[in-house]
């Protein structure tokens, strides 16, 4: 059977006007900073004049633990958005940005897929409005200020021993992960050890995407942690005095970017934190903007639920003060079937045994956005491939874990294919929602990551060296023990062991560093052996990505 690609569907697309889009909205023309025809920013000052508008109902779009055999959460959000604007509801749909790095590693695109897509599908995966360069740029603005204050005499007495602040840029390259600057002689600096993470583990990024105006941005900036003295004493940000031009570099890119889905539904795509190392959501003024302007605002969170769903509910919404009312687990019958031991090869033969066999997965990502208060429903991405009885077997573990598996056509039918779970949807958030994080603000930062290592990742333990369990208190001494965790690890598994599939017991969660995020408003705790700059694969994307003969992209997706 031969399908079209992603690529070759977008392509086809028949776009309308950016203007358009955002008059279906209610945004007028002169709020609109167009990037071409088809894609624009909206202006902060139409964004204000919304403020005293009653918000829609937030839809959450998470997932089981991603596999080699695909699940299409994005693919899922922007199907779902147009699904309920097809049954007459006034939807957007909220997704973040893509990084260079992995498209150009091993993940190909995200803008969703089949018929179910976001457009352009090129540039949005590429430069799209710069947003990304613009946060690398402010990020190593500040890495210089740093490493330039300490070459100009040092007024501040920062221990070059002591510089938290490394520099980012958005591509896989594990040659960077360690590095020493300035060699090469006194006009050079002084020599330290430092690295490079990639840019969308930011605290850039993050603070972006938290952030609720500029005023609120230039903040949040100013209260990054840089450096320590020797007396471990905190040096910010402002003491540096980068947050001013920081906030300069970012203006633009702290305004949403508009575009539209095939069906022509209006997208916000504005900011790309990962979910394995950072907080994995799209920006709370592009959430916040939609919800005023739509009756239902659909989003998403990174990878699976155990990663993005958690960081949305516990410091997404904690933060900006969102209550979700209903909340949709993608899950593919091919991955129930590699979750119940099927090597990718064989996926294309039934077996109802294995796939009964893997969905444990997905109970328990059942289970835990259940525990957030949030009425759930799965949605089953239909691939070709997939038969009655396995399907059957997938609505029948659902329905014994008190929740619907609704089969959904999305990516061959669009619209068509998803009416069933927007009325779902609809029916679901209708009801009052009971959503509450998972820990309140004042229980201690290591029980904080206990209570997420045994209730989300159902580890027996957490391990902490003792150095880090101080490092905790000193934070927490210093006030900032009030702050949200954000756990970095492996999202293909509950443990850190990426291998690990299934819904296992019996584990430990090892902590090996935390890090204080004081501007973005969270401690990251990292796990295992997650990197914050991955290395490309063996054979990266790139290897053919091109372009043709008619001068168009190749191999991207």
């Amino acid at each position: 059977m031969a399908f079209k690609t992603d690529i070759e569907i977008a392509r086809e697309a028949k776009k309308k006007p950016i203007m358009e889009i955002g008059a279906k909205l209610g945004i007028p023309s002169e709020h609109l900073l167009p990037y071409g025809h088809d894609k624009a920013k909206v202006g902060q000052e139409f964004i204000k004049s919304l403020a005293g508008r009653p918000d829609g109902k937030l839809i959450l779009v998470t997932a089981i633990n991603p596999t080699p055999a695909g699940e299409g959460k994005t693919t899922t959000t922007v199907g779902l958005g147009d699904g309920l604007n097809r049954i007459g509801k006034r939807a957007v749909v909220c997704i973040r940005e893509a990084s260079l790095g992995p498209n150009f590693g091993m993940k190909g695109g995200a803008a969703g897929g089949g018929y179910s897509q976001v457009v352009p599908m090129e540039e949005m995966n590429l430069h799209f409005t710069g947003d990304f360069h613009a946060i690398t740029s402010a990020h190593n603005l500040l890495s210089a200020m740093i490493d330039n204050h300490i070459y100009w005499g040092n007024s501040l007495d920062i221990d070059e021993r002591r510089v938290m602040w490394r520099r980012v840029m958005d591509m896989n390259d594990r040659a960077l992960r360690d590095i020493v600057v300035s060699l090469g002689g006194v006009s050079n600096g002084f020599p330290r050890q430092t690295g490079f993470d990639i840019t969308v583990a930011s605290e850039v990024m993050a603070i972006l995407c938290l952030s609720n105006d500029l005023e609120d941005l230039q903040t949040r900036l100013g209260n990054i942690v840089v450096a320590y003295t020797r007396d471990k004493k905190a040096i910010y940000c402002r003491d540096i005095k980068a947050d001013g031009a920081m906030t300069v570099l970012l203006k633009d890119a702290m305004q949403p970017n508009l575009v539209q889905t095939l069906e022509n539904n209006p997208a916000f795509v504005h900011g790309g934190p990962f979910a394995n190392i950072a907080h994995g959501c799209n920006s709370v003024i592009a959430t916040k903007t939609a919800l005023k302007l739509g009756e239902y605002v659909v989003t998403e969170a990174g990878f699976g639920a155990d990663l993005g769903a958690e960081k949305f509910f516990d410091i997404k919404c904690r933060k900006a003060g969102l209550k979700p009312s209903a909340a949709v687990i993608v899950a593919t019958v091919r991955a129930m079937k590699m979750n119940g031991g099927v090597a990718k090869a064989d996926l294309g033969a039934e077996n109802v045994a294995a796939v009964q066999k893997g969905c444990p997965n997905l109970g328990r990502h059942i289970g835990n956005v259940k525990g957030f208060g949030v009425p759930v429903v799965v949605a089953i991405n239909h691939f070709y491939s997939d038969t009655d009885a396995e399907i059957a077997a997938v609505k029948a573990y659902v329905a014994e874990q008190g929740a619907e598996a609704i089969l959904c056509k999305h990516w061959a039918l669009g619209s068509a294919g998803i009416e069933e779970l927007a009325h779902k949807v609809v029916a679901m958030a209708e009801a009052p929602s009971n959503f509450a994080p998972l820990y309140p603000d004042d229980m201690p930062l290591f029980q904080k990551i206990e209570t997420i290592a045994k209730r989300i990742y159902h580890a027996d333990d957490v391990i902490a060296d003792k150095s880090i369990r101080d490092q905790l208190k000193t934070w927490e001494a210093a006030g900032y023990g009030h702050l949200p965790i954000c756990i970095a690890k492996t999202q293909y598994s509950f443990t850190t062991d990426p291998s690990v599939r299934g819904a296992p017991t019996g584990h430990s969660v090892p902590v090996r560093e935390v890090r204080l995020s004081a501007g973005a408003g969270f401690v990251v705790a990292i796990c295992g052996e997650i990197m914050t700059m991955p290395g490309l694969p063996k054979v990266p994307s790139a290897e053919v990505i091109r372009l043709n003969a008619d001068g168009n992209v190749e191999g991207l997706f």
